[in-house]
């Protein structure tokens, strides 16, 4: 069924902006009751590293009762507490005013800005698309890793609630009158989206429902061709550091300054180029240029012992 968009296809995205809603409440029932957004990878929360993953948004809705979190969001509950995930969007649509929005899980430890982007650039591509979502390996739909247009959720929220369905005693009612969506699947509103399908090959649409995902996911990220970068996150993330440098660049730098000179030089070298990079405020170009002076100066060194 095709859903109806409110303003022609694509109306209001021009300008890029996007918000999202984070669903991290529910009972966990296959953790025994775990707090699973508190949960920790690579010695950051299940929920901050989603966070992470969508830092770009112009506002961040999480709908779970307020924890600390590693950045500024918007708090929200579902009605009743504990609904279910569609009771948990229509939370968040409503502190949503950007023509986008992504909606994630709070339990994706491999999400990604890059595949955030992936999904935006899908639905850049299909104007006349609903939304965009990734598709796992054996071919399920990740509806809470995808990224919407906000108009088709609220007209499809207002259909639940005021269609044929939405009768006394169908569906229930708040003390105004008002049509509740707890307890309602999220499926009978996005299965009628017309939606973009992505596959994912990088499978960033895991999520932790058991201990044995869990552990996975902790060895998957201690894996080799993952464990640097994990750790530069979470150093990142707990330093308050959102500067991208050229991590290539630095452990070049590191290897050249080991052999060449000494070997505690490599830790001692790098860290007095990152010094030397914030005192001059400056960003990957003030690095790199660190990082140029401190090579060039390691080569010399290492010339005269030839």
């Amino acid at each position: 069924m095709r859903v109806g968009r409110g303003g022609g296809a694509g109306a209001g995205d021009a300008s890029g902006a996007y918000d999202a809603v984070v669903l991290a409440g529910g009972g966990a029932r296959r953790l025994g009751g775990a707090d699973k957004p508190g949960l920790r990878v690579g010695a950051r929360t299940l929920l901050d590293r989603v966070l992470t993953a969508c830092e770009g948004a112009r506002t961040t809705v999480v709908v779970a009762v307020p924890r600390p979190v590693a950045r500024p969001v918007v708090w929200a509950r579902e009605d009743p507490p504990g609904g279910g995930p569609l009771a948990a969007l229509d939370a968040g649509l409503r502190h949503v005013t950007a023509p986008r929005l992504c909606l994630l899980s709070a339990d994706l430890p491999f999400l990604t800005s890059a595949a955030l982007t992936r999904l935006h650039a899908a639905l850049d591509a299909a104007p006349e698309k609903d939304g965009a979502l990734y598709v796992d390996a054996d071919g399920r739909e990740q509806y809470l890793t995808a990224v919407y247009r906000t108009a088709p959720l609220r007209e499809g929220l207002e259909r639940l609630k005021d269609g044929p369905d939405s009768t006394p005693g169908v569906l229930p009612r708040g003390t105004g009158g008002q049509v509740r969506t707890g307890g309602l699947s999220l499926r009978r509103l996005l299965g009628p989206l017309d939606l973009v399908r992505v596959p994912d090959e990088e499978r960033v649409s895991f999520d932790c429902d058991t201990w044995e995902d869990l552990a996975a996911a902790r060895d998957r990220i201690r894996e080799h061709g993952h464990v640097l970068d994990e750790w530069i996150s979470a150093v990142k993330a707990e330093l308050g550091i959102t500067l991208d440098v050229d991590v290539r660049l630095l452990l070049d730098l590191a290897r050249d300054a080991a052999h060449g000179v000494d070997r505690p030089a490599a830790p001692l070298t790098t860290f007095l180029v990152g010094y030397a990079a914030g005192r001059a405020e400056g960003g990957p170009e003030a690095v790199a240029d660190a990082v140029r002076k401190a090579e060039a100066l390691a080569q010399r060194w290492a010339a005269e012992a030839k």
